[in-house]
Parts: C-alpha cells; sequence; structure tokens
C-alpha cells in the first residue's frame, strides 16, 4: 500500500498538509472552473472524468479542450500538452536526487500526483536531498502530505464542476476566478526579491512571447526566468530563500 501507516504516522506528513491546507482553496478553484470548462466545451461527462483522472494537469486540459473541439490531429494536441507541461521535465530533474533511493514504482506514483503547489512546498522545505534513512522517510512524508492536499483538493471540485457544469451560468465568470486563485498563490509565494524577479521576468516574457505557438510562451517566461534568476545567483552568489534580501 502506497500511502502506508510509515508514512501516516511521520509528523512532516502531517506538516505537509497544514503546509498546504491554506493553498487547497485556489487549488480547487482552478479545479472547478477546469471542470466546467470541460463540459461547456462540449466533452461527455465520461471524457471529462477520464480526461481530470488521467491527465491529472489544468493547463494541459485547457489548452487540449479547443484543440479536440476542433478536431485536430492527436499528435497536435499530444504537442501541445507535453509544451504547456515541459515545467515539469525541470521539476523532475531537479526531485531525481530526492527520490532516487526509491523502487521505480514508488518513483512513478511520485511523479503523477506531484504538481506545481507541492514541488515548490517541498524544494523551499528541504533545500537538500536526504542523506539518513530518517531524513529519506521524513522527506517522503511531507512530499505525501502535500499532494494528498492537491490531489484532493485538485479532484474533488474537477469532478464537481463536471457534476454542476450545466447548472452554473457562464456570467459567473469561473476562469477569471481560477486565474485570480492562481494570483494569489504566486503572490504569497514570492518571498524574496529573487522570487519576485522570477515572477516579473516570467510573466513579461510571456506576454511578449504571446505569438508564439502551441502555447511556448510559457515555456518561454519559465526558461527565461530560470536561467536569469540561475545567473543572479551564480554570479552575486544571492539565495532564494533569504527572506532578508526581500
Amino acid at each position: 500500500m502506497f500511502l502506508s501507516r510509515s508514512i501516516r504516522r511521520q509528523p512532516e506528513f502531517r506538516q505537509g498538509i497544514r503546509d498546504m491546507s491554506p493553498i487547497a482553496l485556489g487549488i480547487g478553484a482552478w479545479g472547478l472552473m477546469t471542470g466546467v470548462a470541460m463540459l461547456k466545451s462540449g466533452m461527455s461527462v465520461v471524457e471529462a472524468v477520464a480526461m481530470t483522472l488521467l491527465v491529472y494537469a489544468g493547463s494541459s486540459q485547457l489548452a487540449s479542450i479547443p484543440l479536440l473541439i476542433a478536431g485536430a490531429p492527436a499528435w497536435v494536441i499530444l504537442a501541445t500538452g507535453f509544451c504547456v507541461n515541459l515545467r515539469f521535465v525541470v521539476f523532475s530533474l531537479h526531485l531525481r536526487p530526492y527520490l532516487m533511493h526509491m523502487p521505480r514504482w514508488r518513483r512513478m506514483t511520485h511523479g503523477y500526483l506531484t504538481a506545481d503547489m507541492s514541488y515548490a512546498m517541498f524544494t523551499r522545505r528541504y533545500t537538500r536531498p536526504p542523506e539518513t534513512e530518517a531524513e529519506k522517510r521524513a522527506q517522503e512524508a511531507y512530499l505525501t502530505g502535500n499532494y494528498c492536499v492537491t490531489w484532493g483538493a485538485w479532484m474533488g471540485l474537477s469532478l464537481l464542476g463536471i457534476g454542476l457544469a450545466n447548472m452554473i451560468p457562464q456570467s459567473w465568470g469561473l476562469g477569471f476566478a481560477g486565474v485570480l486563485s492562481l494570483v494569489a498563490i504566486v503572490c504569497s509565494m514570492a518571498s524574496t526579491r529573487l522570487r519576485v524577479l522570477a515572477v516579473v521576468v516570467a510573466g513579461v516574457t510571456a506576454v511578449a512571447a504571446y505569438a508564439l505557438p502551441l502555447k511556448l510562451n510559457i515555456v518561454a517566461g519559465i526558461g527565461v526566468a530560470v536561467l536569469l534568476c540561475f545567473w543572479l545567483e551564480r554570479q552575486f552568489g544571492l539565495d532564494p530563500d533569504a527572506e532578508d534580501q526581500k
């Protein structure tokens, strides 16, 4: 059993739940909007539920919906989803030393369940991979607690959105509410000058590169922000987690 009793007994598991709980509302709002959007676009309930459970990626789901409606070739839809979620390649490379001691099936499970915010919260708390067995158990427990909240909030509200889609009027503006929720989450994470700079650079780059196909402006924004902040860290010895830099 993946969520074993030994993990649940770890204090870090409960800490991970507590740390992620304030963000769950924003994640749930985004999931609710995505569930509504899938049904409003013409997908059937079965298709929407299947996409929610199998894809588990809001930006990829929303990018694929208009392509599915337009009857785009499968390779275009898959390529779009891949490009939109390229950031997870970076996440995986960063998390590799944290998880390589685990069996492959557990690494794959962690990979599926770890989302943007669970990755951000985990790497903010643990800046270095574990060295001892106790550290390995503690870090896995914290990560598990993180994504138990994100997965539950996303799936619960996405399925609720699918169930209520035909009862919710378009005038509610759930899409805008979802964007505002994500903005609030990002602002709460921008706790140092370097993080604020990363947010600004990523946003400006994404807007400037808006004309790129396949939502590549998002990838460009992430890439430029990561490379610039990495250079600043090396050049000036900045610590991205140091609060006194703000």
